[in-house]
C-alpha cells in the first residue's frame, strides 16, 4: 500500500521545513510513503528547499491557480503514481504532521473512506469569537447538505482513499473542503473525524484576505453544492415561502371584498400575483434541477470508470513481467484461426497508459486487464 502526502506551496520557504521534517516516512500498514509538493505559483526558494529535503515528486503551476486547483491536480499525479491513500496538509506547519499515522489508521482498517482532522476551533487562541462562532455554523450548514455529523468541516488535514478520490470530483475554484464533504456524503461515503491539536499560527491565512471573503467564498460553494445534491431544499424551501407570501394578500383582498370594500386595495392582488410567478418559477427551476441531477449521477459515473481504467495498477501479464518496473515488452498469445504472440509496450515506471495492442486477426489486447477483445 502506497500513501501519499501532498503539500500544496505557494512561497513556504521558511514553514516549509518544519513540514517536511515532521512527516512521517514509515506508517503501520503502509508499505511506502511518498511526500508531494504542489507548488502554486511560488515566486521564493519552495522547490529548492523541498529538493534539499529529498521530495522528488512536484506538480507544479506558472501562476497562483488556487488551492482547488492544486489539491485536484495533486490527487491526479498521486493516483497515476499508485497512491492508495492520499493525505493532504498544509506547508504553513499548521497540521500536525506526526498525526498521520492516526489520520490514514481508519482508511487502512477499512472504517472509512474519507478522514478529516478535527482542529477543536473553539480551544483555538488565535481565532476571534467571531470565527469561531462562523466556523461552527459553516460546519453545521455542511453538516446538513452532506448528511454528515463533522465538527470542523472546514479543516484541510485530511486522508482520502484512492477509491473516494474517484468518486469525487472538485468543480470548484476557492476551496475543495467544504465540496468534498457534501459530495461524500451524499454519495454515501464512509467519513469520520479525528481530534487533533494545531501548532502555533506561522503567518495569516493566504486563501483569503479577510474573513468576510471567506463567508462569501464559502457561501457560495455551499449554494452550489446544495443546487447539485438537493435542489428541493433552496428551490422548494423559496417557493413555498412565496406561495405563502402570495396566499395572505389574496385572503386580504378577499375579506375585503366579502365586505364590500375590495376596489381600494387592488394593490393586495398585484403583490399577490407577483408572489405567486415567483413560487411558480422556484417549483419549475427545482423540476429542472432534479433533472440535471440526474443526469449529473449518469456523467459521473461514466467518469468514475474513466478514472478507473486510467489508474488501475498494471496487470502482470505474460508471467509477471508487465508493470513491475523492469520489463518493456511481454508478449501475449491470441487464439483463433490465425493464432500468433503480440507484444505490449508497459512503461517502465509501471505507470498505466499503455495503449491497446492489435494483430492481424483483429483483436485486440487491453494494457489494463490483458484480455483479448474481438472485434465485429
Amino acid at each position: 500500500m502506497k500513501l501519499f502526502v501532498q503539500v500544496p506551496c505557494l512561497n513556504e520557504e521558511e514553514t516549509l521545513p518544519l513540514v517536511l521534517e515532521t512527516i512521517p516516512r514509515t506508517v503501520p500498514g503502509v508499505d511506502s510513503v511518498e511526500i508531494l509538493i504542489i507548488d502554486d505559483g511560488s515566486s521564493d526558494r519552495t522547490i529548492e528547499v523541498a529538493k534539499a529535503h529529498g521530495v522528488t515528486h512536484f506538480v507544479r503551476h506558472a501562476r497562483n491557480m488556487g488551492l482547488a486547483r492544486s489539491f485536484r491536480d495533486g490527487v491526479d499525479y498521486a493516483l497515476a503514481h499508485g497512491a492508495d491513500i492520499v493525505v493532504n496538509t498544509d506547508g504553513d506547519n499548521q497540521y500536525p504532521q506526526e498525526r498521520i499515522a492516526d489520520l490514514v489508521q481508519p482508511i487502512i482498517r477499512g472504517q472509512a473512506d474519507i478522514v478529516i482532522a478535527d482542529r477543536q476551533t473553539a480551544t483555538i487562541e488565535h481565532f476571534s469569537p467571531f470565527k469561531k462562532a462562523m466556523q461552527k455554523i459553516g460546519s453545521e450548514v455542511v453538516n446538513v447538505a452532506a448528511g454528515t455529523d463533522l465538527p470542523d468541516a472546514a479543516s484541510g488535514f485530511r486522508a482520502y482513499s484512492k477509491a473516494a478520490l474517484i468518486r469525487l470530483n472538485v468543480v470548484t475554484q476557492f476551496s475543495y473542503c467544504m465540496e468534498t464533504i457534501i459530495q461524500a456524503g451524499n454519495k454515501r461515503l464512509r467519513i469520520v473525524s479525528l481530534p487533533i491539536r494545531t501548532n502555533p499560527r506561522t503567518r495569516e491565512s493566504r486563501l483569503f484576505k479577510n474573513i468576510w471573503q471567506h463567508m462569501i467564498k464559502s457561501g457560495t460553494a455551499i449554494t452550489r453544492s446544495y443546487l447539485m445534491f438537493k435542489p428541493h431544499i433552496m428551490l422548494g424551501g423559496l417557493g413555498a415561502v412565496m406561495l405563502i407570501a402570495a396566499l395572505i394578500p389574496f385572503i386580504r383582498f378577499f375579506v375585503f371584498w366579502l365586505m364590500g370594500s375590495g376596489d381600494g386595495h387592488i394593490q393586495s392582488l398585484i403583490l399577490g400575483t407577483a408572489m405567486l410567478v415567483g413560487a411558480l418559477l422556484c417549483f419549475a427551476l427545482l423540476i429542472i434541477a432534479d433533472l440535471l441531477r440526474t443526469n449529473r449521477v449518469l456523467l459521473e459515473e461514466s467518469l468514475e470508470r474513466l478514472k478507473e481504467m486510467q489508474y488501475r495498477p498494471p496487470v502482470d501479464v505474460a508471467a509477471g513481467t508487465v508493470g513491475d518496473g523492469r520489463a518493456r515488452r511481454a508478449t501475449v498469445p491470441v487464439e483463433g484461426p490465425r493464432a500468433e504472440q503480440i507484444t505490449l509496450e508497459v512503461p517502465a515506471d509501471g505507470v498505466p497508459g499503455a495503449r491497446p495492442s492489435t494483430t492481424a486477426t483483429g483483436e485486440t489486447v487491453s494494457p489494463y486487464t490483458g484480455e483479448t477483445v474481438q472485434h465485429r
